[in-house]
């Protein structure tokens, strides 16, 4: 069977940057932080008291209040990010064959926000205090179920979970399910709500979080030689995956086309990337085989880029493996050092940028990137907005556990 072909329809997506298309766009190209002081809870007395939060966000403008009190902040990111890139695809779900429209919507973590809350009340009131929604609202599935019902989408469901590689592998797997067949529409991404007290003590403890609080908005620097860690973001991004043939039978705009997909294991530490950068060299070149690519042909890459010292390094290095003698063909930026990073979302956000950045043939630049570490030697774009013709890009993601997720679009 030859696999269908995938398009890009709608996107959206709820984050520190912004919560609509253009306001994200033009904030990447002005160098933009969403970095800030936690104000989420009282972070005094911890080593990190900075993360890139979601703003001004109200789930009542996406969804009836009542649905969204039952509902963890990580699911009122996914479907306030659904609807958006509904809305942006013109996709009415009733107007299409819902049994072929699916949701693939993963996450890190999870409810974790409600997890913590609900030890507090049954320590303090015992079993008679628990939310009776307390489970629906923790399980990680529970983003991809909410969309479900909200839209009436009763295709395959059901949600990726590989740490922070979780959106790219979820968005992979439902341009899989169209390819093979199994659906025309898959409403697709990441969701993750981190930034509570227990999360943030938990990567403290890890000494994987930047500690430079005195100034939060330069606290994120992939690949600069003075970065100190990540930050922790947070928010949602959803895009609409179409088969060809439907988006065009309905007139769609389509903004990309997938390509490929590439997804590996390093199989070496619960937390470290392997030294040599196997794993992500090789989920890099499956996706850029299934596009029939050489890599030369690639223009643009959306880095993993955490901005800790050891990922970006390793990075670097699975990078070179792959791109050989080409090194200088491909330039790339890691839009985390605006977002923070954003975990089971970052992505899907991620992708989102790539799409962008591929429609409008200009990439935004790297903030804080002043001082390029020298084993991190490739064109990574900063200080102003690049011009460039892009045909092929890439959005990359590693996760915890040696998970690896490449994904490659084209202009259509």
């Amino acid at each position: 069977m030859i696999p269908r072909r995938v398009v890009i329809t709608g996107m959206g997506t709820i984050n520190p940057v912004a919560h609509d298309l253009d306001g994200f766009w033009n904030r990447l190209l002005a160098g933009h932080s969403g970095v800030g002081m936690i104000d989420r809870f009282d972070a005094s007395d911890y080593p990190t008291k900075i993360a890139a939060e979601v703003k001004e966000f109200s789930a009542q403008d996406y969804m009836p209040r009542t649905e969204a009190r039952r509902m963890d902040p990580f699911i009122q990111y996914a479907c306030a990010a659904a609807r958006i890139a509904l809305e942006d695809a013109g996709l009415n779900l009733s107007k299409i064959d819902v049994d072929r429209a699916g949701v693939l919507i993963g996450t890190g973590i999870g409810g974790i926000d409600i997890f913590e809350k609900q030890c507090q009340v049954l320590q303090k009131r015992g079993v008679a205090g628990i939310n009776p929604f307390f489970i629906p609202m923790l399980i990680p599935n529970m983003a991809s179920g909410h969309v479900s019902i909200m839209f009436g989408a009763r295709g395959p469901s059901g949600c990726s979970v590989t740490a922070c590689a979780t959106a790219t592998t979820s968005i992979g797997d439902a341009f899989r399910i169209i390819q093979h067949g199994d659906a025309e529409v898959m409403i697709t991404g990441g969701t993750e709500a981190p930034i509570t007290p227990l999360s943030i003590a938990g990567f403290c403890a890890m000494k994987a979080l930047s500690t430079r609080n005195d100034a939060p908005e330069k606290a994120c620097r992939p690949f600069d030689l003075e970065r100190d860690g990540f930050v922790m973001g947070e928010g949602a991004g959803v895009l609409i995956l179409e088969e060809l043939e439907h988006a065009l039978s309905r007139g769609a705009r389509i903004y990309a086309e997938v390509v490929g997909f590439g997804s590996s294991s390093d199989a070496f530490h619960i937390v470290q990337p392997d030294p040599e950068g196997d794993g992500a060299a090789r989920a890099l070149k499956a996706a850029l085989r299934e596009a029939d690519m050489v890599p030369g042909q690639l223009d643009y890459m959306n880095a993993h880029g955490t901005g800790t010292h050891f990922n970006d390094l390793v990075e670097t290095k699975a990078l070179k493996q792959v791109l050989g003698d080409k090194q200088d063909t491909m330039a790339i930026t890691s839009i985390k050092s605006a977002t923070g990073h954003m975990l089971g979302a970052a992505g899907a956000v991620e992708l989102i940028a790539t799409v962008l950045t591929l429609t409008n043939n200009l990439i935004a630049p790297n903030i804080n990137l002043d001082t390029p570490d020298p084993g991190c030697d490739l064109d990574f774009v900063r200080g102003e907005p690049r011009e460039r013709q892009i045909v092929y890009a890439a959005s990359e993601s590693l996760g915890f556990g040696g998970h690896n997720a490449v994904l490659v679009i084209k202009k259509y």
